[in-house]
């Protein structure tokens, strides 16, 4: 039965089935009476026949989505069986956006290490486009991402967690003894910002502009292509930024840096678990979502110290 189904989803994807005879090594003859039998066992027709070749019926539709579903659910009992059967560990490919990985990956990765040493991952640290599209193409099990989410029928997006931003500061700076500043003193500073295009920067000027700060109010003096040189260049007392709150707490509670929040405007973004709708997560999987959405626990792991542990491959 799974040949069977196998050649139904090729030809659906290909939709002709000559190239689906060469791609599978068959003959036509032979796919073509799999398609009649698949037919006449479900009482439908699957598909509409014609001299440039074949497209999916409503029925075949319906048959297809169900399909892929069933493949993927043999696809990952098979390699579930397999590794027990060769006695391997269970192996998680995840993947995150570069706030994510940079600062709250190591974190998890380190406390599943210690809890569940059988579980293994491969990490590809990239933006929401790389990761969402890997995500859909199935080279990733579990995507990881910050900011605005992309939108598919084969997306399953569940946020995890909402990150604010906010405005960080020296520790030396006149402000450091406050706990917020509004959107209207913000044009007075020396702003440091990530350059244009990146996730962190589409966030903050959107949330800047809905609040109804002019962009170009704002005495934006350097524009930087990662979150490390802007926490250099803030603490030599270079300019303010905006950015996320997780990507300073070290620096918070070493004193180096001091954190605002914008009183009359609070600037969130979801941070966001991303699944292929037509796939069924592994028990390992499940073991990592569900870390992500038990929000006391992620906030305990967040907050501990893993640098003693070994480094997880």
């Amino acid at each position: 039965m799974e040949q069977h189904l196998l050649v139904f989803k090729d030809v659906a994807e290909t939709k002709n089935i000559t190239l689906s005879a060469k791609k599978l090594h068959m003959s036509q003859p032979s796919i073509s009476l799999q398609i009649q039998n698949l037919e006449n066992q479900y009482g439908a027709r699957f598909f509409y026949r014609t001299n440039k070749g074949v497209t999916l019926t409503k029925e075949g539709e319906v048959f297809y989505k169900h399909v892929r579903s069933v493949l993927d659910i043999l696809s990952s009992a098979r390699e579930e069986i397999d590794a027990l059967a060769k006695g391997q560990r269970g192996l998680i490919y995840l993947g995150a956006t570069l706030t994510i990985g940079e600062y709250i990956l190591p974190n998890i990765l380190a406390f599943l290490y210690k809890t569940h040493p059988d579980v293994d991952f491969k990490v590809k640290i990239a933006n929401t486009e790389s990761i969402s599209h890997d995500v859909l193409e199935k080279k990733l099990h579990i995507g990881l991402i910050e900011g605005p989410v992309p939108q598919h029928k084969d997306l399953n997006v569940e946020k995890f967690w909402e990150d604010e931003l906010v405005v960080v500061l020296p520790h030396f700076h006149p402000w450091a003894s406050r706990k917020s500043i509004t959107l209207a003193e913000l044009p007075h500073e020396r702003l440091v910002t990530r350059e244009d295009g990146s996730g962190t920067r589409k966030v903050m000027e959107m949330a800047l502009k809905e609040r109804g700060l002019d962009l170009e109010h704002l005495n934006i003096t350097m524009e930087l292509g990662s979150t490390q040189a802007i926490k250099q260049v803030v603490s030599a007392g270079l300019g303010i930024t905006i950015i996320s709150a997780l990507t300073v707490s070290q620096e918070c509670e070493q004193k180096i840096f001091r954190t605002l929040r914008i009183q009359d405007a609070p600037i969130y973004r979801p941070l966001s678990i991303l699944t292929n709708a037509q796939t069924n997560q592994t028990k390992n999987e499940c073991l990592l979502i569900n870390l992500l959405n038990d929000h006391k626990l992620l906030s305990d792991v967040l907050s501990k110290d893993f640098s003693g542990l070994e480094h997880h491959e």
